[in-house]
């Protein structure tokens, strides 16, 4: 019996010896132990994830900056575009408003012109009343109160109509001018050439730049 287990022994130290000396599964295959190739292969894919979670944070930071860029930009476009808006239409009914009111005065002005002229067209009658009136006095007749007051009334009416521009047209001596004088006869004369007035039989008027009433004259053939 011992000397059976010492054999036993002897078997395991044996076999014990034989499996240390039997190469390891890295030491047998060296395919199995780890390359510099597949370290550098591990860290390029690790740095490729990292790279392309780092562009996909990238694209969604810069869409995110483009849409708020893009809200920043386009409101103060659209408000600007507003306020243009606003502005233009400020300025064309200012300038509606200054037509408007240069053709209320123009009308207002043609108006007072038109009511002006008809007022004077009727003092014009009592002005040929007075001057034929006067003609008729003798050089005594002048002399007296009565004359001397009529006088002073014609002067005073001659006065204020100049006051408003209202002035006499000339004629006498003149040469005829169809804008302003009306020929209603011809007459021969050796004072004056062909052409001229040599006579004015009713006179005429002008208030400011318009006629009031054209002078009626008689034109030398």
């Amino acid at each position: 019996m011992i000397v059976e287990e010492k054999e036993l022994d002897e078997q395991s130290v044996e076999s014990k010896k034989a499996a240390d000396m039997e190469p390891t599964d890295t030491e047998a295959d060296p395919t199995k132990q780890d390359s510099p190739n597949d370290n550098v292969s591990s860290e390029a894919e690790t740095s490729k994830e990292e790279s392309d979670g780092g562009s996909e944070s990238t694209d969604k930071k810069e869409k995110k900056k483009s849409f708020l860029g893009k809200d920043k930009k386009e409101k103060p476009n659209k408000l600007q575009e507003r306020v243009d808006e606003l502005e233009d239409r400020v300025k064309r009914q200012m300038a509606e408003f200054d037509n408007f009111r240069k053709r209320s005065e123009k009308e207002k002005a043609a108006m007072f012109e038109t009511g002006a002229k008809s007022v004077i067209e009727k003092i014009l009658p009592v002005v040929d009343n007075f001057e034929r009136g006067l003609a008729a006095l003798t050089e005594e007749e002048r002399k007296q109160p009565f004359a001397e007051g009529m006088n002073m009334i014609y002067k005073q009416l001659i006065t204020e109509l100049e006051k408003i521009e209202v002035k006499p047209i000339e004629a006498i001596g003149c040469e005829f001018n169809p804008e302003l004088h009306n020929a209603v006869m011809q007459v021969q004369s050796e004072e004056y050439e062909s052409g001229i007035i040599a006579q004015e039989l009713q006179k005429g008027y002008m208030y400011r730049e318009n006629v009031v009433r054209h002078s009626m004259v008689a034109v030398v053939e």
